[in-house]
């Protein structure tokens, strides 16, 4: 994407902020994208209102708030630092662009974190070389007598705990995850990374608060069955 320093990229009624990638941190422990100092819907309304004026400063002012914590979703969501960088230009471009739409029935914050799951699912959804994985191969089975096909459920997650901080793991945690449908990579990162409850990720994605729960729970059996794997367990 054309940096936001180039005044073609957005258009000349457009304020051109530069995004400082060095201070954009995609460490996942970061703190979660609406849970963090955000600033109160009585600070956010004036602001609002002036961006939507067309005010470059007051743009400006919202761009500093939050483009830190729009990076660290869209880097969680997408695991690529180029195209969460490009997320970022691109969700506050959407941003000036539509701040007309915004009307305040919620947080401005709970709004552009709306427009930053999009801009990153629509990427994800793009990636057409992305391998296909069946959940099936790491899903539990189980007999007609309600047995494993497989041996025993084995608790291994002592073990799992031992391992947690061991770099091996979390790469292979972080392709299991890359390797999730884009939807359901979403409402894990969001419920599990982002700490959002079931019904806030529902609103975010447009899916139905069970449709979510159904999608959580499948994608954390297929998380844990590829750990189970790579642990030497069978998937359970």
């Amino acid at each position: 994407m054309t940096p936001l320093t180039n005044p073609s990229a957005i258009g000349e009624s457009s304020p051109r902020y530069f995004m400082d990638r060095g201070n954009l941190d995609p460490n996942p422990a970061s703190t979660a994208f609406a849970r963090s100092n955000r600033p109160s819907k009585a600070q956010e309304t004036p602001l609002i209102d002036a961006v939507k004026q067309g005010d470059h400063q007051a743009f400006g002012q919202i761009f500093a708030l939050y483009s830190k914590r729009v990076f660290q979703l869209a880097y969680k969501l997408l695991g690529n630092r180029d195209e969460a960088e490009d997320a970022v230009q691109e969700v506050f471009l959407a941003v000036f662009q539509k701040a007309n739409t915004f009307r305040g029935d919620s947080q401005f914050s709970t709004w552009l974190h709306r427009l930053t799951v999009n801009a990153a699912l629509y990427k994800l959804r793009r990636h057409k070389q992305r391998k296909e994985v069946s959940y099936e191969d790491f899903l539990p089975q189980f007999q007609d007598d309600g047995h494993h096909h497989a041996r025993p459920v084995v608790d291994w997650s002592q073990e799992a705990d031992e391992h947690s901080r061991n770099e091996e793991l979390q790469q292979i945690l972080q392709k299991a995850l890359d390797q999730l449908k884009p939807v359901d990579k979403a409402v894990v990162v969001l419920s599990d990374l982002e700490e959002f409850s079931d019904q806030e990720i529902a609103k975010s994605l447009g899916l139905t608060k069970s449709a979510v729960k159904t999608r959580l729970h499948r994608a954390r059996l297929f998380l844990r069955g590829h750990l189970a794997v790579h642990l030497g367990y069978s998937p359970a």
